[in-house]
């Protein structure tokens, strides 16, 4: 299908908008009763391997909330079975990985990605969603090297990344041959997905908020820039987007991306004051998502008024969709947003 509304693609370009667009991490599943009902019966992994039912959990929130966009559902270790990484989606921890990385040795091991032979079922998805049902940009998206890894070394989910920030301080060429490897599959992967029909990309460095500013300039940005130069050549916007590493903000700001994507511990108006001129995208705290409407609604046009100051924003949440969010929430706020950016904008213009 054409997309109808493109308002998200024009602000992550910077171009004319006349509201302000919305989208939500985590959107697909996780709070709607519809996706519970799926999940009593199908894995994540299960869900995402079956594409005419994992369009339909992508694009429920998109008929549901009237957002902008949607975010395609899957889980950023994805493509990591493709380079010989042996990972399940555990309910309650998250990915685990059976083979975690320990030496140069298990680095040397890892092979190429092939994306039209190990993930099939997620380039199927993104042609059913954008060639028969959404007329809405879908974002396709990838773990950025530095979280990939971690779960890579640590074996999962971790607190302090203790073993990955070793590998990486201690071993540098081994941590760099690593990157290297992520940066391969992640560009592969990516151009698979935009070439599929993903209109917007959206990097997911979860946890390199973890990192100070001199060791994500040493061990870090060098990758970042060789992956978004590289997928510049889609000639889709690129949005990065971590969690609690507002101190990395004006580093990504450098990067060759689109849209810089913030939590909720930096404001989009003191992103501005530092320097950001690029588009933002953000960043209602999720958990205020459990507060009166009245709180939602006083802390959400704070928001959309620092964005419509700022010129271009996305507005979003500084990260995921929280299980015990009413999807009547979503709804609502998708509106506020929607109106009353629009009136702001009008004044403005």
């Amino acid at each position: 299908m054409a997309i109808v509304n493109d308002t998200l693609l024009r602000a992550a370009r910077g171009e004319h908008i006349d509201h302000t667009p919305v989208w939500y991490m985590r959107q697909a599943g996780r709070s709607q009763p519809e996706y519970r009902k799926i999940k009593e019966k199908y894995s994540l992994e299960e869900i995402t391997h079956q594409p005419e039912l994992c369009a339909y959990v992508t694009k429920l929130p998109v008929d549901q909330y009237g957002v902008d966009a949607a975010i395609l559902y899957k889980d950023i270790v994805t493509p990591l079975p493709g380079m010989g990484v042996d990972v399940q989606i555990k309910a309650g921890i998250g990915p685990v990985i059976s083979n975690p990385i320990k030496t140069v040795a298990d680095i040397e091991k890892l092979t190429a990605m092939h994306p039209e032979d190990d993930i099939p079922f997620v380039l199927e998805t993104i042609r059913i969603l954008t060639q028969e049902q959404l007329d809405v940009p879908l974002i396709g998206f990838a773990g950025a090297p530095f979280t990939l890894a971690s779960y890579m070394i640590e074996g999962g989910p971790s607190k302090n990344y203790a073993r990955t920030k070793a590998l990486m301080v201690s071993e540098p060429q081994a941590w760099f041959m690593l990157m290297d490897k992520l940066a391969d599959t992640m560009i592969a992967y990516v151009t698979a997905q935009v070439k599929a029909g993903a209109s917007a990309i959206q990097l997911f460095d979860s946890w390199v908020g973890a990192l100070n500013v001199s060791d994500y300039r040493i061990f870090i940005k060098p990758v970042m820039e060789r992956i978004f130069t590289e997928l510049r050549k889609l000639n889709v916007p690129l949005i990065t987007f971590g969690v609690g590493a507002s101190h990395l903000a004006n580093e990504w700001h450098d990067l060759p991306v689109d849209v810089v994507g913030l939590d909720w511990r930096l404001s989009i108006e003191e992103a501005g004051q530092r320097g950001l001129t690029k588009p933002l995208q953000g960043n209602l705290d999720p958990t205020l998502l459990l507060a009166d409407w009245s709180v939602i609604e006083e802390r959400a046009k704070v928001i959309i008024e620092q964005g419509v100051a700022h010129g271009s924003h996305i507005f979003n949440l500084g990260h995921g969709v929280f299980p015990e969010i009413e999807p009547a929430k979503l709804k609502k706020l998708t509106e506020l947003i929607h109106t009353y950016s629009a009136e702001l904008r009008a004044t403005k213009n």
